[in-house]
């Protein structure tokens, strides 16, 4: 390989699924020694070609090469043999064995036909050494929280001698300081030589790791760009199609009568070891923001509220009257929704179709003896997905096979479906483009326009200031005071370092 040639180089990629172009002759060059961002919005292509370099599906046409050579491979290990290793977004490892036994499983070291433990353990510190990462190897990988089952995932990665490192989202689950610490341990990559595929949605992100960035819309190449060469508006741009601005600021959340009666009020209501005693209210019409850092108790707030934790104290009350939530479905029947932090695990059924899982909590909530009707299903989907622009073949397909934005916007379709008074969004726009978020963005606050009750959780304070009416702020599961709206991000960030 010449110092100029690409360590690995993608030229002409095509591919399409049942007559649907998903790529369309699309370049990608890596050089050793860069981080080399993969920009678009979901839907672009992304994922797809990510999935032809490594092998899970077939190109239709074009070539990849690898240090000038041509290769075609097969499967994911076929790849990796190559020297191509990819971190997914969901971490795709077993917390139910070692951290050892994840780096190296499927290859564990031998003598005299049994599994070398010291020599497996001491090679999986080596790595995560050179990760500045020091750990029990031997403790389940459950014992540890995402940071570190990401870098243990990168430490499988390259302990297949990687040249090409492809990271889908790495970040998505972290916190700004791991982001910190893993972007550290990404230069120190850099710098010996490696080649990494950078795929994100935070455009922050891209300028403070990436050296070149190469934009796909609609399954074609845009063009590929230095970063110092592209600012952020021009990203976005190339990216949608259309000028918009990096940072583009929702319509004005209307004002809400913030001295109407609460639909949803809890008065006390906590859980031990889950969250502490909280008051809140929440008002036909609005959207409540909640905020804090990670950890603060968000996503267990919206747990207890949908039953999915029980509540040990305080009261819940619903249009006045008080009332017991303990499991999802009672919530579900008293006109709640709750839209998941995590869509893979706890949202998508990603077995069936996109108009199934669309249907399903209604079809819950009315029960096997009220079956929706096939002709009922297809109205039904055939009208949300119109209305929330969800992009798919058709809709008898798998919802698998869609984008991260699409997956999102069609578990928002499966909870209008069922007409709720209040819907609670869990990070509804973490892992999707920025227009994709725009759009959920505007349909919150459409849906609250009609009367209908939002809580909207968002890691991304940004977002919660520039959606909500009220901003209730969250640290170490205790709710420590509430902002109305037209408050700043400093007011939040105040808050949330005050004292207690």
């Amino acid at each position: 390989m010449t110092p100029a040639q690409p360590v690995l180089e993608l030229a002409g990629i095509s591919k399409s699924f049942l007559g649907v172009r998903a790529l369309a002759g699309v370049d990608l060059r890596l050089q050793a020694g860069e981080v080399h961002a993969l920009m678009g919005q979901n839907g672009a292509g992304k994922s797809t070609l990510i999935k032809v370099l490594t092998g899970v599906y077939p190109a239709d046409a074009g070539t990849i090469r690898i240090a000038g050579e041509a290769v075609r491979p097969r499967s994911p290990l076929e790849a990796q043999r190559l020297g191509v290793s990819t971190v997914y977004q969901e971490v795709n490892l077993c917390p139910n064995l070692s951290v050892a036994e994840n780096i190296f499983a499927g290859r564990y070291p031998r003598r005299w036909g049994t599994i070398a433990w010291r020599t497996m353990e001491d090679r999986a510190r080596a790595l995560l050494a050179r990760l500045n990462v020091n750990i029990d190897v031997g403790r389940l990988l459950s014992a540890y929280p995402m940071a570190v089952q990401q870098m243990v995932a990168i430490a499988r990665a390259l302990s297949v001698d990687a040249r090409v490192l492809v990271l889908d989202e790495p970040t998505s689950s972290l916190d700004e300081d791991e982001v910190r610490r893993l972007f550290a341990v990404l230069r120190r990559l850099r710098d010996e030589g490696m080649a990494i595929l950078f795929v994100t949605h935070f455009l922050e992100q891209v300028y403070a790791i990436a050296d070149r960035i190469t934009v796909l819309r609609n399954g074609e190449r845009v063009g590929e760009y230095r970063a110092e060469h592209l600012s952020a508006p021009a990203l976005v741009a190339a990216m949608v199609g259309r000028e918009l601005a990096a940072r583009r600021e929702a319509a004005p959340a209307p004002a809400a009568a913030a001295g109407g009666e609460a639909l949803v009020e809890l008065r006390g209501l906590g859980s031990k070891g889950v969250v502490h005693p909280t008051d809140l209210a929440l008002r036909a019409g609005e959207v409540v923001g909640l905020a804090g850092l990670l950890g603060s108790g968000r996503t267990e707030l919206a747990r207890l509220l949908f039953g999915l934790e029980r509540a040990d104290k305080g009261e819940l009350r619903v249009r006045g009257a008080p009332v017991r939530v303990d499991r999802p479905r009672q919530a579900v029947a008293l006109g709640m929704g709750l839209l998941p932090e995590d869509r893979q695990t706890h949202g998508i059924v990603s077995d069936l179709s996109l108009r199934e899982n669309i249907v399903l909590a209604l079809q819950a909530r009315r029960g096997v003896l009220r079956n929706l009707g096939a002709q009922e299903q297809q109205r039904l989907a055939e009208g949300l997905v119109r209305a929330l622009g969800i992009k798919a073949a058709s809709l008898d397909a798998p919802i698998a096979q869609l984008s991260g934005g699409n997956q999102q916007k069609a578990l928002l379709a499966r909870w209008l479906a069922t007409q709720p008074s209040l819907l609670i969004l869990d990070e509804p726009t973490r892992g999707i483009d920025v227009a994709a978020k725009q759009e959920v963005m505007d349909e919150i606050l459409r849906l609250a326009g009609e009367g209908m009750a939002v809580l909207f959780i968002s890691s991304e304070i940004d977002e919660v200031v520039r959606v909500s009416h009220r901003i209730a702020v969250l640290r170490d599961r205790h709710k420590v005071g509430e902002l109305p709206a037209g408050g700043q991000e400093q007011d939040v960030y105040r808050l949330i370092a005050e004292e207690a």
